[in-house]
């Protein structure tokens, strides 16, 4: 299964959520991307379902001499989430990446600001609560934002998006109560070469979506 875009690949989740949600019931959902490229995955899936859009900022932490190389994860004021293997084969210690993640902590502060802009964060305690991404790989950092939203006791925690590694959404239903995933090809090897239009989001972008939805949604 391949994607146009975000757009279409948020439209084809969002019509296996609702349809989820009829068999079920989504009871006082909100939707949480992951951003900045699950945030236009998100925004369809919180129109479909008449539901708030909010973000979950969440960084990676790359090992000092290759950011590409994820070693850790962490989400709002959480104690970063390591992979203690990846640790153990580069021979470092969780202190030796302080430095890369008080960086990464600034950044993740930056953008929480930016996107809220004065918002507080939303409650979740009693919600069912979507952490919604445009890919899964290896799942870091959706782990990590999985483990923050759980320490905020929803009441039924889903992780959707498109399209995930096997491997990774493995992981994911270890976290979640549910995940919801079109596609989980086994030739994965990075989420873009899934979608034919796979451009990065800018944080405009990402504010955009979230005021139009603010707006659809009545301020909720």
């Amino acid at each position: 299964m391949r994607f146009r875009d975000r757009r279409q690949a948020g439209r084809e989740l969002a019509e296996r959520l609702r349809a989820r949600g009829e068999a079920g019931g989504w009871p006082d959902p909100i939707v949480l991307a992951l951003p900045r490229g699950g945030v236009a995955v998100g925004r369809e899936v919180a129109r479909a379902l008449g539901a708030p859009l909010d973000v979950l900022v969440v960084r990676k932490i790359g090992a000092p001499f290759h950011e590409e190389y994820g070693v850790g994860a962490m989400a709002g004021d959480e104690v970063p989430l390591f992979d203690q293997e990846a640790l153990y084969r580069l021979g470092m210690s969780e202190a030796d990446l302080q430095p890369v993640v008080e960086r990464e902590r600034a950044e993740l502060r930056r953008r929480e600001a930016l996107y809220r802009r004065g918002r507080p964060a939303p409650e979740l305690a009693g919600r069912t609560v979507m952490v919604v991404d445009d890919g899964l790989a290896t799942g870091s950092t959706a782990r990590a934002a999985l483990r923050s939203v759980r320490r905020q006791q929803p009441a039924r925690l889903v992780f959707a998006v498109p399209v995930a590694s096997p491997e990774g959404a493995a992981l994911m239903r270890r976290e979640a109560d549910e995940v919801v995933c079109l596609s989980e090809p086994a030739g994965f090897m990075a989420v873009g070469q899934w979608y034919d239009d796979f451009e990065q989001l800018t944080d405009e972008d990402v504010l955009a979506a979230l005021q139009e939805r603010a707006e659809g949604a009545g301020g909720r």
